[in-house]
């Protein structure tokens, strides 16, 4: 794979744009994921670590084929995303997700203070001026919720209570994510924020959910009954998806992030009779544009930022503050009983929402190119131990038989493994 890729990457003049570019790093991304996606699933690991893997063999580091930063592929990457947050959102129901609602918040909460306190005070103890720490602290609160959910449904565990907790807390992160985001960018350009301004950001995220879930079901079902009566082959799977779509650029009209719109779609598709028609032609898109995502956040790892020794050093320091900062959060809902360490290990993954945040510091100069660096390596090393991490975990639970997917009509399985069968986890009880 290796060898046909640096062929491939020098029979591409360097110079070349447009789509012949765009074709070629498609080429590269559909191929290299599918087989080691297929190669990690024979040793026992989620397809998600193969594509990661692919990614940064693709990207500027080793081969140079796939630049995420190239607009057409970085819209792709997000349709990709958006497609498998919405995908996961009809597999959700909301009920079940609501009775996990004060773990999932207490996880997320944890989650984001203790890695973000941590983060800060290690940082400043090696040096770091207050605003580097800070930035360093801030990337350390993320969690990406495709990543996770692409793994828990590859393991089965998407509809266990400890997948609703893991979901729930990562939803609950991304909407956290944009005040503290909104906060550093203030905090950088220099400016004071306020709690007025706080306040708002985080009514306005908490408050599309809400209106998105409860307006959005009265809406939903009178419209798929009428899309019912158009004859067009696929109009209730197309329909599915723009509705997707629609609400995901709601949410980020409104300030939120665009996957947490997706997810509300998901939500309320989840209870019509029309959704395994949506389904199937959310497995097919995505098919297509997942890959591209997962590809497009390893070919984001800048290897060569990792050559400084301090980079190493901090580096290592905020992958263990990460891990451990998560992995406590994942025991603060003490009234749970399923696997408090299964959802810690759930929520260690930063991924793309902290080379978000690497990237912003960076750009406003808060971070120097070292310190930019051992961000990267956190945001590598948390990303890629999380998919054996969770398997592993999995594998010590008693294996159960295959959930309500329906093999052959789409949903989730079809969209993460294709037709392969999956073995699935154990259900945990139901939380308390």
């Amino acid at each position: 794979m290796i060898v046909a890729g640096a062929l491939l990457a020098a029979a591409v003049p360097q110079s070349s744009h447009g789509v012949a570019s765009v074709l070629i790093a498609l080429v590269a991304i559909l191929v290299a994921t599918k087989v080691l996606g297929e190669l990690a699933q024979r040793f026992g690991q989620p397809a998600v670590l193969g594509e990661l893997i692919a990614g940064v063999l693709l990207g500027g580091s080793v081969l140079g084929l796939v630049d995420p930063a190239e607009p057409t592929i970085a819209v792709m990457a997000e349709l990709g995303v958006i497609t498998l947050l919405f995908a996961i959102g009809m597999e959700t129901e909301l009920a079940s997700l609501m009775r996990v609602g004060s773990s999932a918040a207490s996880v997320a909460v944890a989650g984001v203070v203790i890695p973000l306190a941590l983060g800060y005070y290690a940082g400043t103890a090696l040096g770091l001026s207050e605003l580097s720490a800070l930035v360093c602290g801030a990337a350390l609160c993320a969690t990406s919720v495709g990543i996770t959910a692409r793994v828990l449904s590859e393991l089965g565990w998407l509809d266990t209570n400890e997948g609703r907790v893991i979901l729930g807390a990562a939803v609950i992160d991304d909407i956290i994510g944009l005040i503290i985001l909104a906060i550093i960018s203030a905090v950088v350009a220099g400016a004071t924020p306020n709690v007025a301004s706080v306040t708002r950001i985080a009514g306005v995220a908490i408050s599309f959910v809400t209106l998105a879930v409860v307006v959005g079901g009265l809406v939903a079902a009178p419209l798929f009954r009428l899309v019912e009566r158009i004859r067009a082959a696929n109009a209730l799977g197309l329909f599915g998806l723009a509705f997707a779509f629609f609400l995901a650029w709601l949410a980020e009209r409104f300030g939120s992030a665009m996957i947490v719109g997706a997810f509300a779609a998901g939500l309320v598709l989840h209870r019509l009779p029309q959704r395994h028609d949506v389904e199937r032609a959310t497995t097919t898109i995505g098919h297509f544009l997942v890959p591209v995502f997962f590809a497009a956040v390893g070919a984001a790892v800048d290897l060569r930022a990792l050559a400084d020794p301090k980079a190493l050093t901090l580096g290592a320091v905020l992958i263990a503050t990460g891990i451990v900062g998560k992995i406590a959060a994942g025991f603060t809902p003490w009234w749970f009983r399923g696997d408090k360490l299964f959802i810690g290990i759930g929520m260690v993954p930063r991924g793309e929402v902290g080379l978000i945040f690497a990237r912003m510091g960076l750009a406003a100069g808060a971070v120097s190119s070292g310190e930019y660096g051992a961000l990267m390596l956190m945001v590598l090393v948390t990303t890629f131990v999380t998919p054996p991490a969770l398997a592993w975990r999995a594998r010590r639970h008693a294996r159960r038989e295959a959930g309500p997917d329906r093999p052959g009509q789409g949903g989730i399985d079809d969209l993460v493994a294709g037709t392969r069968p999956i073995d699935r986890a154990r259900r945990s009880p139901k939380a308390s």
